[in-house]
């Protein structure tokens, strides 16, 4: 149609012109994309289907419906093993989930994550067993004389079982394993394989699990050929690290770790011990093990006594017992002063927190003892530490987050905060009617902005009693209940509990939109109990303003609702419908705005009132006018005795003078028209008449601006003729 011209007189609709052109077109591109389906199998279907041999002829139509219905048979008994588990157990019959969901879930994923993979931490935790079993027995079985030919087998037994667990972490767990390069993190099996093989742990755990066993057949049942068991130390240290990592209060671990290094060295002086009372000879002299009593814990006893250089041993005979005894006295004071050293540093920084805190109470209470500050101060500033102390076990969160990079803080704040700040009307999703009555969606703030502003929230502590806000001042925060209650008080002496906020509430979001420097708060809020708020400033908020402004429009927007919505009174009882014949007649109009203003409200008051103030203007006048007439007589007559006694005494004067005539003095009352009422004056109670006047009602614009424009009304009296 847009390239053949019209015919003269052949009118066209252009928008059932457009209309068909679009259905045109879209019948096109369906029927390209069917050539196309029909061209490539691959595209008619999103399952992979199977490639038709090309010696074969096509299935006639039949045997598809054949093959489909056998298709649907095989997939109705995969599908019904996996439904129905059942296992029959004398009389009862209970499901079982199958064997393949076991099979997924002991499966092993194609590289570990060490760092969050619980699985890896319980089997290094496996392996670290067998380690200290080597460690621990391995010296015990080859200077004590515990390991006999008749116990022979169960030894072994274990120690094949903790090389099973060294050979599976060696060519399963340990290749598996993902590592970082380039600050990227490597999850290919090939590359994490690769790394393995090329470390220096890789060639440690080939020696930790060389068969120098088979050395049994030439030597004996020898415990010392596997002493290179004792090689696989970096799988021992990872497990550490790893279950610290996921630990709460991980010093629990490092203390009762010390302790077993402590434990270990004094079980390998034992052992050493023994074996050099060996080599002197059991009894041979008053400093060897005279062979009597348990000999483990005799040794034992030995070593803790000379390790720790408690004393009262006796003394070393021959020079090799005193080279013994020296070596022994230096290496257990370099060895137990520095596990005591790192005993303290362990709980030291186990209570690093607490002493931090209680450094902070003492330095506050000398402060306020140097400046005399009151008793009660004192000791609602020490509940305050105490409660801060025990709800959030830190006295400002935000040195904590401060550590971490920005994204962690933000991630930290939302899973915190989030679920409260989105309960505010003013930044949550909310539809309301504007003022015109038309409603309107709206679809909440900017989530970025939110969480920006997620990281601008302050957390403070309110003790029993304290004043949040007081009624009257300028509203700048806006507070958010993250722990605890508040009240809302109001009455005539400020003490009536109007409403009680719990967590989660939000009061004062209007204050941080509102203009002309915030409104007034119009009630008292105080803490009942201890209760924890979130405070998010104006000053804050701007700032963020500053980057959304179209969040700033809908932010201004709503906040106008907002407050005309809790402006608005609180709904009455609904209005009783006129019982009887009242019922068939429609309501009372409401009277008109202008003839309320001129009549001036209820019964007698209005135009009638007007009339009324008008007459007592007229007899004030009247009055007045009546007095002026007495005190003008009284000052003629005054005068007229003056001159007589001025002629008298001025006899040189010309008589001229004396005949000119005296003026009367000019009455200083102003016109009845311009004469005010007297305020203080009562108005008499009249009844309602007619009145001789004429009525002008006009408007004039106020001098003020936006104050729209005054009604006057005037009453002028008519003229006697």
């Amino acid at each position: 149609s847009a390239q053949n011209p019209t015919r003269p007189g052949f009118q066209t609709n252009e928008f059932a012109d457009a209309q068909l052109q679009e259905i045109v077109k879209r019948l096109r591109e369906r029927a390209n994309v069917y050539k196309e389906k029909l061209n490539d199998p691959v595209i008619s279907s999103p399952e992979g289907s199977p490639t038709a041999s090309p010696k074969k002829p096509p299935p006639p139509p039949k045997e598809e419906k054949k093959d489909e219905k056998k298709e649907e048979k095989k997939e109705e008994a995969e599908a019904k093993p996996e439904e129905d588990h059942y296992c029959d157990m004398l009389c009862c019959k209970f499901k079982k989930p199958p064997v393949k969901k076991y099979m997924e879930y002991i499966k092993l994923p194609d590289t570990i994550d060490s760092y969050t993979d619980r699985r890896y931490v319980a089997w290094l935790m496996l392996v670290t067993i067998a380690y200290n079993w080597n460690c621990w027995f391995i010296p015990l079985r080859y200077v004590f004389p515990y390991q006999t030919p008749s116990n022979t087998i169960y030894w072994f037994v274990i120690d094949v079982m903790c090389d099973i667990c060294y050979l599976c972490d060696l060519i399963i767990f340990q290749p598996r394993v993902r590592f970082i390069r380039g600050g990227d993190i490597i999850s290919d099996r090939v590359e994490t394989k690769k790394f393995y093989h090329s470390s220096v742990k890789f060639r440690l755990d080939v020696l930790s699990v060389f068969p120098f066993d088979i050395l049994y057949f030439f030597f004996g049942f020898n415990p010392a050929l596997r002493a290179n068991r004792m090689l696989k130390h970096n799988t021992f240290f990872e497990f550490n690290d790893r279950l610290e990592a996921i630990m709460e209060k991980a010093y629990i671990y490092r203390v009762i770790r010390t302790t077993g290094y402590l434990l270990f060295i004094l079980h390998i002086n034992a052992c050493l011990y023994y074996w050099a009372s060996d080599y002197e000879g059991i009894g041979s002299t008053r400093w060897v093990y005279d062979g009597e009593g348990n000999m483990y814990l005799r040794c034992y006893y030995w070593a803790v006594r000379s390790l720790i250089t408690i004393g009262g041993l006796a003394e070393p005979q021959t020079l090799f017992e005193i080279v013994f005894q020296l070596l022994n006295y230096f290496m257990g004071v370099f060895v137990f002063s520095s596990l005591i050293g790192q005993m303290r540093d362990v709980i030291g920084a186990a209570t690093a927190g607490q002493n931090y805190f209680r450094s902070c109470v003492d330095n506050t209470v000398s402060y306020m003892n140097t400046y005399s500050i009151p008793k009660l101060v004192q000791n609602r500033v020490r509940t305050w530490y105490e409660y801060t102390w025990d709800s959030q076990g830190m006295l400002d969160e935000s040195e904590l987050l401060e550590q971490m990079p920005t994204k962690m803080q933000l991630a930290v704040a939302i899973d915190v905060n989030f679920a409260i700040v989105n309960k505010v009307d003013l930044f949550k999703a909310s539809s309301f009617t504007g003022e015109c009555g038309i409603p309107y969606r709206n679809l909440g703030c900017d989530t970025q902005m939110i969480y920006d502003m997620l990281l601008r929230l302050k957390s403070i502590v309110y003790l029993p009693g304290d004043f949040v806000c007081k009624k009257g001042e300028i509203g700048r925060e806006m507070y958010i209940i993250k722990q605890g209650e508040v009240q809302v008080l109001g009455g005539p002496d400020g003490t009536k509990v109007l409403v009680t906020l719990r967590a989660g509430a939000v009061f004062g979001e209007i204050s941080l939109l509102a203009a002309g420097g915030g409104n007034r708060r119009t009630a008292n809020v105080v803490a009942h109990g201890f209760a924890n708020l979130f405070i998010l400033d104006k000053k804050t908020l701007n700032e963020i303003l500053v980057n959304y402004p179209d969040s700033e429009k809908l932010l201004m927007k709503k906040a106008k609702v907002l407050l005309k919505q809790k402006g608005k009174p609180p709904p009455g009882p609904p209005p009783q419908q006129p019982r009887g014949l009242a019922g068939f007649f429609g309501q009372k109009q409401e009277t008109p705005k202008l003839f309320k203003a001129m009549l001036g409200g209820k019964g007698k008051d209005g135009l009638a009132k007007l009339l009324q103030l008008k007459r007592q203007q007229e007899t004030q006048v009247k009055t007045q006018k009546t007095e002026e007439n007495k005190s003008k007589e009284k000052k003629q007559a005054n005068k007229k005795t003056s001159k007589k006694e001025a002629q008298a005494e001025t006899e040189t004067k010309p008589k001229e003078e004396e005949k000119k005539p005296v003026e009367p003095p000019a009455s200083s009352a102003p016109p009845a028209q311009k004469e005010k009422p007297n305020a203080d004056a009562k108005p008499a109670v009249m009844q309602r008449t007619t009145s001789k006047g004429s009525l002008i009602i006009s408007m004039t614009p106020s001098p003020r601006a936006g104050e729209g424009e005054i009604l006057k009304v005037e009453i002028k009296e008519k003229e006697k003729k």
